[in-house]
């Protein structure tokens, strides 16, 4: 049985908890991770940290196994660009192809107002699990990184 926990600016997890939820995603994301501290970032935002506009943070669990996670922000914006973006969602590998990464995105989903947007590489499994929950790809995102 898994219990799906849902965390926003309202409810927050625990100090070590919300430091469990980190460490997981980095090591769960596998090749499409972020380093710690910028997954320690997104979930700070999603918790409403600092006056961020917040988000959701939802946790999978079977017993005491952490077996998934999401992370949605929300983008303060409305119309031009959808008001949430889901930033970081995976599932324990041991527990992989059991559904929970639908569950946690159908609920995540569910539990977020207004459109939402994510970002996948084309290569990434779960770009199918996206576009069965009715995602499209309507455009080619481009990045400009300026040096420090």
């Amino acid at each position: 049985m898994i219990f799906i926990q849902t965390y926003d600016p309202s409810h927050l997890p625990a100090t070590a908890e919300r430091g469990e939820i980190a460490t997981f995603l980095f090591h769960h994301l596998d090749t499409y991770g972020d380093p710690q501290p910028d997954i320690e970032k997104a979930i700070d935002y999603a918790l409403g940290k600092d006056n961020a506009p917040g988000g959701l943070v939802l946790t999978a669990r079977s017993g005491d196994t952490l077996t998934g996670a999401v992370v949605v922000n929300r983008t303060g914006m409305r119309g031009y660009i959808p008001e949430n973006i889901l930033v970081y969602i995976a599932t324990h590998s041991a527990y992989r192809g059991r559904g929970i990464g639908r569950r946690l995105m159908e609920e995540a989903i569910s539990r977020s107002a207004g459109d939402m947007a994510l970002h996948v590489e084309p290569e990434n499994p779960a770009k199918l699990l996206y576009e069965s929950l009715g995602f499209t790809n309507k455009y080619l995102e481009m990045r400009l990184k300026k040096e420090k």
